[in-house]
């Protein structure tokens, strides 16, 4: 099944939704970062997160960006998407790994920690980027984004993030939902959803059983009349290049680049979000420092 994500409201207006499967994508990122399955579900349900954030985007020029810093071992967790359904991301080290919880339940909120910062910033293509945060709350990342949406945007949310890991350690199902409560909702409606949430089964054990994301919107939204507004494909990409890589070089500046030349004679530098290398000899790093010497 390819990943998509569908956008949902129900008829009297009280909820809208968001639903997606992000199995392939998130397998994607676990080839890419090498991450342990503890790593694979963290960055996993950023991704998830992310990817649904960016569908809310109206312009093909914005991005979106979750980044969660919680003084866990995992270090910084970056995720980020645009309106068109491409998503990049990486965890500062993918190869934690840490016993098992109680529950037998990977141990997210221990590898993030609950010392720290969520932080969504959404660029509008304007000189400013909004830049909400709050605190982590529990490093499980589906609670903290709660969270934040509550305290930063106020805007009452209920979300779902899950990622299953088979044993070879690629990803056997990933997909999440976010559920936001629209002004003129009545009471009943919300105390349907919140009965349907308690009750309803993992999202990720849902896409496991083949469910897809309009029968996760029913299922979920159970007792809603729910008309699906979109359906929009979502995949891992990475939008680096030769061209940033090298504007990247000559912003350190022509006194770092002279260093560079002098003591390494050139330079190799890797993409965090995707590990494409990019290698400049002495000749190409040359061109670049008459460039930075000419701003």
């Amino acid at each position: 099944m390819q990943d998509y994500i569908i956008r949902a409201m129900d008829r009297e207006g009280n909820i809208r939704v968001f639903v997606a499967n992000t199995t392939t994508l998130v397998n994607d990122a676990r080839n890419i970062h090498n991450t342990t399955p503890t790593a694979s579900a963290a960055i996993g349900r950023t991704l998830t997160a992310a990817a649904i954030l960016g569908t809310m985007l109206k312009n093909q020029k914005e991005t979106v960006s979750i980044q969660l810093k919680g003084g866990g071992p995992i270090g910084t967790i970056l995720a980020v998407a645009n309106s068109k359904g491409e998503v990049k991301g990486y965890v500062g080290d993918p190869t934690v790994e840490l016993p098992l919880k109680d529950n037998g339940k990977l141990d997210v909120g221990g590898a993030v920690g609950q010392s720290g910062k969520i932080t969504v910033i959404r660029d509008f293509g304007l000189k400013e980027p909004y830049i909400g945060q709050s605190d982590i709350v529990s490093g499980e990342i589906a609670e903290d984004l709660v969270n934040y949406f509550a305290y930063s945007e106020q805007q009452p949310s209920a979300v779902a993030l899950g990622v299953l890991v088979n044993r070879d350690t690629s990803i056997k199902a990933a997909g999440g939902y976010i559920i936001q409560v629209l002004p003129d909702a009545t009471e009943e409606a919300l105390d349907k959803l919140e009965s349907n949430i308690a009750n309803a089964e993992p999202v990720s054990s849902l896409i496991d059983k083949g469910l897809t994301p309009e029968e996760i919107l029913l299922h979920v939204c159970s007792g809603f009349e729910m008309d699906i507004k979109d359906k929009s494909p979502v995949e891992l990409s990475c939008d680096c290049s030769t061209e940033r890589i090298q504007k990247a070089l000559i912003a350190i500046g022509k006194d770092e680049l002279e260093k560079l030349i002098e003591e390494d004679g050139e330079a190799e530098l890797v993409c965090h979000f995707c590990n494409k290398k990019y290698h400049f000899d002495k000749d190409e790093l040359n061109c670049l420092l008459k460039e930075a010497r000419a701003q």
